[in-house]
């Protein structure tokens, strides 16, 4: 079982409704396509609700950021809509996701937000990624930046044009 104290973690209670996440420790680059696998399969099985509970988030970089834009923009495209909430932000996490505009995408809570975690709650196990793939994910997440709020191209547009000749080149 993994420290979370050291190791950043999403803990998940998946037979919630909604589905809770629990970001632990710093939400990055290196850590973003486990959740994305993990919301991936979770709407396979028809699972459209979603609480990620940032309350023990140290940190977000753009690409788990964009992870989260690509997550709210699949919702929409659900028969019935889905939800995506996020939940006991710190001011500095809450900043970052105005300031790119998601908060305009998904709901974000800003006061007190009952939750409830299973003592079940597992972590969602990361599989180890290739450079390529860790690029492919980045590109991908900041794509969907920029999908979310026209103005990130400006933000972002040196690292979309690195990422994208990183892909082409295989």
């Amino acid at each position: 079982m993994p420290d979370t104290a050291v190791q950043p973690v999403y803990l998940v209670d998946a037979y919630s409704d909604p589905a809770v996440v629990r970001v632990n420790g710093r939400a990055c680059f290196q850590n973003s396509a486990c959740l994305r696998e993990f919301v991936t399969e979770m709407l396979r099985q028809q699972k459209t609700r979603f609480v990620f509970d940032f309350q023990n988030c140290s940190s977000m970089d753009s690409t788990f950021l964009g992870v989260l834009a690509g997550i709210a923009l699949e919702l929409k495209k659900v028969p019935g809509g889905g939800s995506l909430v996020l939940a006991r932000m710190g001011p500095r996490n809450l900043e970052l996701v105005r300031n790119l505009g998601l908060h305009r995408l998904l709901t974000v809570e800003t006061g007190d937000f009952p939750m409830t975690f299973d003592a079940q709650a597992t972590p969602i196990p990361c599989r180890d990624q290739t450079e390529l793939d860790h690029a492919r994910l980045v590109l991908e997440a900041h794509e969907n930046l920029v999908t979310a709020d026209e103005s990130n191209r400006a933000k972002f547009q040196d690292v979309l044009a690195f990422l994208k000749n990183r892909v082409q080149q295989g």
